[in-house]
């Protein structure tokens, strides 16, 4: 039979698979010779029993009575023994710290009995009973499920009736009443009588752990954390130390570095004659942590000693809760502590400093989501603030500027000097431009991964989506606030991306000095730098040469493109050339889409040629030498054509005044043949390059033309022609063939070699599903989980996050957006299949990715994995890329 139960002096930090983070913990603490009171853990292998089979293992009880008269004889007392009680707290304690599991629960033991003998040993009357109403209180509450208001109503009668606000002020009779009333308030809610069997208080505490496994709060907890559901949870039982014996006691929490900043020194809380909960619930008001050493110089020191063990052997900053008993100190527990993401930066650094750690595992200590946060600008939370109302926090980072409703105004006052906030019920293709011209954008309407979210995270701008309280209108140019508040076009606003508040007025912000070094602004080597600054460089540097992967960039123009190579990418993963057809262009593809003979074919696309020509020019010159994947167009064709209602009035409204308008009636013509109930799944990708003669081909020639001009100049272009939403093989073919025989007649004409590399984006199930066919054309393959997303689990972004995505994340169907991070499961299998098909037909095939996922943090760590030649994500998001793939190679 399994060992279920071990003594803390049997366990090991390493345990805690078997034991939970907290018995490892104070496994780990017992054998290092520190004070921490006796006791045993109950493995999570009997949780997962319990769960399994609705009942305790075979032999748990005998084996839990045994360690209990080992832990009596310790402590020279039995539990519950009525002249002198030994008694027990209970707590919860799983792999990783959950929210959601089951509160402590203190003094198990005491009864009508006990209680008195607990006064007599303590020589205090109140402490016993004070300790008496506790448990009831705690048991009541965690392991009866009794609502936790009924008793804090019958605390505050009391001392309302005696005219004090302080626990402190009741004294042992107040707390005998508090009694008698509790045990009424048990007796009310179950109908049975408080238990007063010691033992039989403690198994009930154990089975109310174990149910804990399982509580609404937990299995929510776990879904958005994505902790496994079989793992269990152990049970620690250890004697009671007491905080609340007198000023010569008391409890705190210590940490062994500043876990805001990352400073050392002396850091915490203390509160004299108190117990654990009495910190936690905010009852009295603390002291900082410096202050025990005029209260308890003795326990004072010995408290820093320990810090000094407890961080020298965990090689971490330390999170420590304590108890001090009538001058003796007491361990009750240790974490490695948690922390901010500047703090994470400067400790792991320090660490490195004092030879602690070495370089290799204080950067697995830092994640891309930190750095993320050290590089978003924040608002000066200390500045006077006027709230109109929230939404999501779509894209962090804070930003100030004058409220316009449209695009062109957008365009145009900050071609004036001015900043300005974009605000729409949500965005399009066209507000693009108007998105670029602003410093943020706030929609009423869309969820972290609608249109201006996305575009808003490339862009590295400040974003808050779907406000719905606030009332975005448009045509009245005119925002209003709940309360009726009205900010009308010119008036300032500030939106918080990482809170998704919105401010009236001018909130001021804190640059980010981390953004300016990854720009290249700040040296950091130089005075400029600060601490912080050079830590992320020295972690960003080691992460560089660690590396599998290498990280390229989204950019659309020139101007993204040079600053995601200043931001460190080693190429473009995805230009995107919808965004070149956007603003007056619009009318040169209208016109090529009703042309209705070839020549008018063949002149639209001949004025689109010289646009699209400079436009891969500089993004060439900007990258040059290093690789620029060029994606072939692939929006939905209607994007390009009037809205079909606003069509369809105007013509009528000609109609009905007799006027003829040949123009209109055959553009809405045109809108009505091309419509689509479903355009996310139609004419699109492939096969608008099929449908539309010449189309891509103009891509291709103005891809080479640039190329070979870049060449004659001296560069070194390095174009890669993705060809999107490829499902078959014969797709691939065709347009692969013209594009070949399009780079053959250009590098004859310039007299230079194009030799560029043809692939696909795979982003559909079946490309995936038939990888293998389609990587005998394809030099490359770039995944597009985006829509490889949406086709998998068969739903469109921008729908369903307005419907139903909310309900998903709180029910915990989702633990994270799947257009946020990777569904390993599903997606995730769907790339593995085509990575091995695809190097089992060509082994040289490139591999990449070039969705949202490619940004990350835990998404790239898959990538590596699965192995992936590269990422691609927005230029913002490129130093996490570098970051984590720098992690993942040294992890591996």
């Amino acid at each position: 039979m399994p060992n279920y139960v071990f003594e803390f002096a049997e366990g090991n930090k390493d345990l805690k698979d078997l034991l939970g983070g907290k018995g490892a913990n104070l496994a780990e603490m017992t054998n290092l010779g520190l004070p921490v009171p006796p006791g045993f853990t109950i493995t999570t292998d009997a949780c997962r029993h319990y769960l399994a089979h609705g009942r305790l293992p075979d032999g748990l009880d005998a084996e839990i009575d045994e360690k209990l008269r080992s832990l009596e004889k310790s402590m020279g007392k039995r539990l519950g023994q009525a002249d002198d009680p030994l008694l027990v707290s209970v707590r919860s304690g799983a792999k990783f710290s959950m929210p959601g599991m089951m509160e402590t629960v203190l003094n198990i033991g005491l009864n009508d009995d006990s209680v008195r003998g607990l006064a007599a040993q303590a020589g205090d009357d109140r402490f016993a009973w004070d300790s008496y109403r506790r448990l009831i209180q705690m048991f009541g509450k965690t392991v009866q499920g009794i609502e936790g208001e009924l008793f804090e109503d019958a605390i505050d009668d009391v001392k309302q009736a005696k005219g004090v606000r302080n626990d402190l002020d009741l004294d042992a009779d107040d707390y005998k009443a508090l009694v008698d009333r509790f045990k009424a308030i048990v007796r009310e809610a179950t109908g049975a009588e408080f238990p007063a069997d010691p033992r039989t208080q403690m198994r009930l505490a154990v089975n109310a752990v174990f149910d804990s496994w399982n509580a609404p709060r937990a299995v929510l907890y776990r879904r958005q954390e994505r902790i496994p559901t079989d793992l269990g949870t152990a049970v620690n039982v250890c004697a009671m130390v007491f905080g609340n014996l007198g000023m010569d006691s008391g409890t705190g929490v210590a940490f062994t570095r500043d876990p805001a900043t990352g400073q050392q020194g002396i850091y915490g809380d203390y509160l004299q004659n108190a117990q654990g909960e009495d910190v936690v619930a905010g009852v009295r008001n603390t002291v900082p942590l410096a202050d025990l050493e005029r209260v308890d110089a003795a326990a004072y020191a010995e408290l820093l000693h320990i810090m000094e063990t407890l961080e020298n052997h965990y090689r971490d900053l330390c999170d420590i809760e304590f108890t001090i008993e009538r001058g003796k100190l007491w361990m009750l527990q240790t974490r490695v502590g948690k922390r901010t993401a500047a703090a994470a930066f400067r400790i792991a650094n320090q660490l490195v400093d004092q030879g602690v750690i070495t370089l290799a595992e204080a950067v697995s200590r830092v994640t891309g989501d930190q750095l993320a946060q050290l590089m978003f600008p924040r608002f000066d939370h200390a500045a006077e603030r006027h709230r109109l109302g929230s939404g999501m926090n779509a894209s962090p980072g804070a930003a100030v500027g004058k409220a316009v409703f449209d695009s062109y105004t957008a365009i145009k006052w900050s071609r004036s000097g001015e900043d300005v906030i974009l605000c729409r019920r949500e965005t399009n293709p066209d507000d693009l431009e108007g998105m670029i011209s602003a410093t943020g954008i706030l929609t009423s309407r869309g969820g972290k991964t609608s249109h201006a979210a996305v575009v808003a995270r490339g862009m590295g701008k400040t974003c808050v989506c779907g406000a719905e309280e606030l009332d975005i209108d448009t045509k009245n140019r005119r925002l209003t606030a709940p309360g009726g508040e009205v900010i009308e076009e010119g008036d300032v606003i500030s939106i918080d991306g990482t809170s998704g508040e919105v401010f009236l007025g001018e909130v001021p912000v804190v640059a980010s000095p981390v953004v300016r070094y990854f720009d290249g602004e700040v040296d950091p080597a130089s005075d400029e730098a600060d601490e912080l600054v050079r830590n992320v460089h020295r972690f960003m540097q080691y992460s560089d040469a660690a590396r599998r992967m290498n990280v390229r960039a989204n950019a659309d123009n020139a101007e993204d493109a040079a600053r995601a190579r200043r931001m460190g990418a080693q190429g473009i993963g995805l230009c995107r050339t919808e965004h070149m057809f956007l603003g007056d262009r619009r009318q040169l593809v209208e016109r090529l889409i009703l042309a209705d003979t070839e020549k008018e074919q063949d002149e639209s696309l001949a004025a689109l040629l010289p646009l699209q020509r400079d436009d891969f020019w500089g993004v060439f010159e900007a990258m040059d030498g290093l690789p620029v994947t060029v994606r072939l167009l692939d929006p939905p064709l209607h994007e390009f054509l009037p809205d079909i209602t606003e069509l369809s009035v105007r013509v009528a409204v000609a109609e009905a005044r007799g006027e003829k308008q040949e123009g209109d009636l055959r553009l809405l013509q045109a809108v009505h043949k091309l419509h689509e109930q479903n355009p996310m799944l139609g004419l699109r990708g492939v096969r608008l390059g099929l449908v539309v003669p010449g189309l891509f081909t103009m891509q291709v020639r103005a891809i080479a033309q640039a190329a070979a001009d870049r060449i004659k100049a001296g560069g070194r272009p390095r174009p890669e022609i993705m060809i999107p939403l490829v499902g078959t093989v014969q797709e691939l073919e065709i347009i692969r063939d013209e594009s070949l025989r399009v780079l053959r007649e250009v590098g004859a004409e310039f007299g230079v070699e194009l030799d560029f590399p043809i692939g696909t984006m795979i982003e559909l199930p079946r490309a995936a599903l038939t990888a293998g066919q389609i990587a005998e054309n394809a030099e490359f393959f770039s995944f597009g989980t985006n829509d490889l997303t949406q086709t998998v689990w068969g739903f469109s972004r921008d729908d369903v996050e307005a419907s139903f995505f909310s309900a998903y994340l709180e029910r915990g169907v989702f633990g994270v957006s799947p257009f946020e991070s990777i569904d390993v499961d599903g997606v995730g299998r769907l790339i593995k299949i085509a990575v091995e098909e695809g190097r089992a037909a060509r082994p040289g095939i490139k591999l990449g990715i070039c969705g949202e996922h490619g940004g990350d943090p835990w998404s790239v760590r898959f990538f590596h994995q699965v192995g992936l030649d590269y990422v691609s994500c927005s230029p913002f998001r490129v130093p996490v890329a570098r970051l984590e793939a720098g992690r993942a190679a040294a992890r591996d």
